[in-house]
């Protein structure tokens, strides 16, 4: 399964777990809340037999069901589950790379390969003020309507920051896009990075 890894130890856990469940569990459930975004959350839950899977890709290689969201595949790439044992019982983890971040192919959506720059190249270097930018919407194809927010709403700089910053690195990075439009209400000041 190219989607991720269950590392032996995760998957006798999970199985254990899933012994000890009433009949009404069916498997584990791995979704991605908020993908693509800096809050993004891997999940891991248990799969009851009467929820609506048409929107899971169910997996058959392991001792149990595993139910994997349709629309968090690309985020699940390259992610491992693990389970490491210790003397308090032990530890589950989920690593998942690609979840706030996925890899993006040539085939990828205008907004796709807008958000990837925004959260792999331009945010970063905003969270140093305290700031953010994300994609609001694309109109026609080619105008990013974009919203600013922490220390760069209201901050003095934000102009030459989307100018000189923002707007250059998209239009360089992302073919079709022509324009980059600010909409973010300036006059509050209170978290600003300048004044």
């Amino acid at each position: 399964m190219e989607e991720m890894t269950i590392t032996p130890s995760a998957e006798d856990y999970l199985n254990d777990l899933l012994s000890s469940q009433d009949d009404d569990t069916n498997g584990i459930k791995i979704f991605v809340s908020e993908p693509g975004t800096p809050r993004a959350e891997t999940c891991i839950a248990y799969a009851k037999k009467d929820e609506d899977f048409s929107s899971f890709r169910q997996i058959n290689e392991f001792k149990f069901s595993l139910f994997l969201e349709e629309k968090s595949l690309e985020f699940l790439i390259d992610a491992v589950v693990d389970y490491s044992p210790d003397k308090f019982g032990g530890t589950l983890t989920i690593k998942a790379p690609n979840a706030k971040l996925p890899q993006i192919g040539d085939d990828a959506s205008i907004e796709e390969k807008i958000n990837y720059v925004l959260y792999s190249e331009i945010n970063p270097g905003l969270a140093s003020h305290g700031g953010e930018v994300s994609l609001v919407e694309v109109l026609d194809g080619e105008t990013a309507i974009l919203q600013f927010g922490g220390g760069c709403q209201g901050c003095g700089m934000v102009d030459l920051t989307l100018k000189d910053g923002v707007e250059k690195t998209l239009l360089e990075q992302v073919e079709g896009l022509k324009r980059v439009q600010d909409v973010t209400d300036h006059s509050f000041r209170e978290n600003a990075y300048y004044k």
